[in-house]
């Protein structure tokens, strides 16, 4: 955050001040009282079940100096009738006096959103200073509290985009202008949400149409559906993927006995090798989308190789572990769709192993299709686990695809006790489904 009085805070987001209007914060804002730093910016809201006001007393004890809420609090408070669009327009304010020395780059897609910005943030970090989005704070709140992280010294900003409905992205792209607009795909993600995978790029597009004058949209080639939305900007437009026609093409990807991707970055006038510290085949694509963003940064395809080395992942996402039973655990438990399901499936098929099981919970928001998408995984996990378990009742039909292989359970408890009693030394277990099934619990518990 760079330093900005409370009056001023006041005069942006069209609030008024209760108590020392001069008080000045100097730290990030934040959204849990306990996070606050020295120096920071607790923002309160008042919710159905807790209101965050009753909180101000413990943010001021580690530090918080002021507050954003919707009423006085026992701290200097700028006080507003939305807090939300406050907070939204005192990033916007931050990030405009950062602009001349400051690049920001958006990434979006259905897919592989969260890996990609992590590896950009590698990529850019190798050549300034760099905030990005921690873990997958993509929202409406989200992506203000990300922007309020940059300071004077921030040289590159990286917010991860998500959507629901379309208008989102469009939205959250207006509070940065961003220079680069990083789009992955057009998937099946939210597609009970958007009704139509046409929707869904609709939405994904937005963050290219928000794009500041003179900058650079990084496309997916393999997916036409991205390709198209070079037609919705002036600019310059960088594509990425596997295609014979792609501007950063990946080939000759090898994987170790870890699942660990090995290959070779090329573009019209440079080659460079790359190997990555993390899980799975598909994670070269998104080297490859974040090297497309890099190049636009100004940054050289050799320096974009040497980061991409060093990137580490957020957590739940294709972790591995060692088991004290001699088991390995593949934790890709923070989310789930059909595509990212695929490819955690891959990446169990692809490391060494006795036997490989997939813990599998249901994949939430895919609307009418929802049963044919669980069967279809159901089938599609026989070939890459020997023992597929769908956990809950809305994972049973991956079971039901699984046929003779599936195990159903009731619940993450069977399932922690099923897995307690059947893993052996040498097997390989993957977790995976979405949020809402909470699987982290059955990966915490086997760790």
């Amino acid at each position: 955050m760079i330093p900005i009085s409370l009056s001023e805070i006041a005069s942006v987001v069209d609030g008024t001040v209760t108590g020392n209007g001069s008080v000045t914060v100097t730290a990030p804002a934040v959204l849990d009282s306990r996070q606050a730093e020295p120096g920071g910016l607790f923002v309160a809201f008042a919710g159905e079940y807790v209101d965050g006001h009753d909180y101000a007393d413990q943010a001021g004890r580690v530090g918080a100096v002021a507050v954003l809420g919707s009423r006085p609090t026992a701290l200097p408070t700028v006080v507003v009738a939305d807090v939300q669009a406050a907070l939204q327009k005192l990033a916007a304010h931050v990030v405009a006096q950062l602009r001349d020395s400051l690049v920001v780059a958006g990434v979006t897609g259905s897919q592989g959103k969260t890996s990609t910005k992590d590896l950009l943030a590698a990529v850019l970090s190798s050549a300034g200073p760099t905030i990005a989005t921690i873990g997958s704070l993509n929202n409406e709140l989200g992506v203000p509290l990300t922007m309020l992280r940059a300071d004077a010294a921030t040289r590159f900003l990286v917010l991860e985009m998500g959507a629901r409905h379309i208008g989102h992205i469009a939205h959250l792209a207006s509070l940065a202008a961003p220079d680069i607009a990083v789009v992955l795909n057009v998937g099946r993600a939210h597609l009970g949400k958007f009704g139509s995978r046409t929707a869904i790029a609709t939405a994904k597009g937005e963050l290219v149409q928000g794009l500041a004058p003179g900058g650079t949209a990084v496309l997916n080639a393999d997916d036409p559906r991205v390709v198209a939305m070079r037609a919705l900007t002036d600019g310059q437009v960088l594509t990425f993927g596997r295609a014979e026609h792609a501007d950063v093409r990946v080939l000759d990807v090898t994987l170790d006995r870890l699942a660990r991707p090995s290959f070779t970055l090329q573009t019209a006038d440079a080659a460079a090798p790359v190997a990555l510290p993390l899980l799975g085949a598909h994670q070269a694509l998104n080297a490859s989308a974040a090297a497309a963003a890099g190049l636009a940064a100004g940054i050289t395809l050799d320096a974009i190789a040497k980061a991409l080395a060093t990137t580490t992942l957020s957590k739940w996402r294709l972790e591995l572990r060692e088991l004290d039973s001699g088991a390995t655990l593949l934790n890709d438990s923070y989310n789930a769709h059909p595509e990212s399901t695929l490819a955690g499936l891959d990446a169990l098929a692809a490391i060494e192993g006795k036997r490989r099981i997939a813990v599998l919970g249901e994949m939430l928001e895919l609307g009418d299709d929802s049963e044919a998408e669980h069967r279809a995984i159901g089938e599609y996990a026989v070939s890459r686990a020997d023992v597929v378990v769908a956990v809950g009742t809305g994972a049973g039909a991956i079971a039901g695809g699984a046929g003779e292989r599936g195990v159903p359970l009731a619940d993450n408890d069977a399932a922690i006790d099923w897995l307690r009693n059947h893993l052996a030394p040498g097997d390989v277990v993957l977790i995976k489904a979405s949020r809402g099934a909470h699987l982290d619990e059955v990966a915490a518990a086997l760790a």
